[in-house]
């Protein structure tokens, strides 16, 4: 039995997509619960040669024979939800996707306060999603849950009392968070962060799981940092820089030009210190080093990306385990039976 969260160790975009892809496919856990605040976080995901946006089903869907939650700590935006229902109907998706019937329902109400509101959607720099106002309702104890919606009905279930038991029974559970370190409420770049905590202690609590029954927590970091919206970015490049570099990206949800800067070593010590971190996976390192593009092996690797990895675990006193150098599965460097 193991219960492992994977975590973003930045302000999102992080390649929490590939890395959940990859880790449920490879460990084929009985279950995958996703955790985080809602469909404000997309999870890009490749596989057999095909592109998905993810926005509220479990990024490990590939993994056709595991059960897909959605934990009581998440939004749900039953259009979102029934829209992935169907665009990932080859995956049988819909026999094996449950919301927790305690999930806060975002409605059209609430996407429309949130676009309307020049503090959250000009300055800070919102999705619209409507997120932040269906928090605001659920914190004031007014929201709607799933088990109150007739679209939800057939679609929820009680997610503690099920990762619990399956924990019980020797089980593996997989929880996939959403958003990243920096954008956490309480620990992030406060005012530009999201409308709850994003560290891993709030994922567990997400699915309903006590801290206790945590094995791993794996914080994923890109060899360079992105963010998307307004806030705080130390180590940001000069946009002509980033293009020159070839580092020009776009995100997943708003389509907004992401801003990119450089690896930031102080930002990822507080990750893994607060996310109580066990494992660190390395992203695009093949975008950063573009010769190690596709490499399966550590040894096949450069002395310039092994220098940098030994950095980053130098300095934040946390193995690297999984570096990935392209979006395919494939393209992966697993290190975890090191730790063994």
């Amino acid at each position: 039995m193991t219960c492992n969260i994977l975590v973003g160790g930045g302000w999102g975009d992080e390649g929490k997509g590939k890395c959940i892809t990859y880790l449920c496919y490879h460990d084929e856990p009985e279950i995958i619960a996703r955790a985080g605040v809602g469909p404000n976080a997309g999870h890009s995901v490749e596989f057999n040669g095909e592109k998905y946006g993810l926005r509220m089903i479990p990024s490990g869907f590939v993994h056709t024979g595991a059960r897909l939650l959605i934990g009581a700590g998440v939004l749900v935006d039953p259009e979102v939800f029934h829209y992935e229902l169907d665009y990932l109907n080859k995956y049988n998706v819909k026999q094996r996707t449950f919301a927790d019937y305690r999930c806060a329902i975002i409605e059209e109400e609430h996407k429309q306060q949130d676009k309307a509101s020049d503090h959250l959607y000009k300055k800070i720099g919102s999705t619209g999603t409507g997120c932040g106002p269906a928090n605001r309702d659920r914190a004031l104890r007014t929201v709607k849950q799933a088990q109150d919606m007739e679209s939800m009905e057939g679609f929820t279930t009680d997610v503690p009392l099920e990762v619990n038991t399956a924990l019980d029974e020797g089980k593996d559970v997989f929880i996939e968070g959403s958003q990243g370190f920096g954008l956490s409420l309480y620990y992030g770049t406060y005012p530009f962060v999201t409308s709850k905590d994003t560290t891993a202690s709030s994922m567990s609590a997400d699915v309903g799981v006590g801290p206790t029954r945590i094995d791993d927590v794996i914080v994923v970091f890109k060899s360079y940092i992105t963010r998307v919206g307004e806030g705080p970015f130390p180590s940001e490049m000069q946009p002509e820089e980033a293009e020159k570099m070839g580092l020009e990206e776009f995100g997943t949800v708003t389509g907004r030009k992401r801003r990119i800067g450089l690896f930031d070593m102080e930002m990822a010590k507080e990750s893994c210190m607060i996310n109580g971190a066990t494992q660190i996976a390395l992203t695009c390192v093949d975008r950063l080093y573009p010769s190690c593009e596709r490499v399966t092996e550590y040894s096949d690797l450069s002395g310039e990306i092994k220098r940098f990895v030994e950095e980053i675990e130098d300095a934040t006193k946390v193995p690297v385990t999984i570096i990935s150098t392209g979006p395919d599965l494939k393209d992966t460097i697993d290190l975890r039976e090191e730790l063994i």
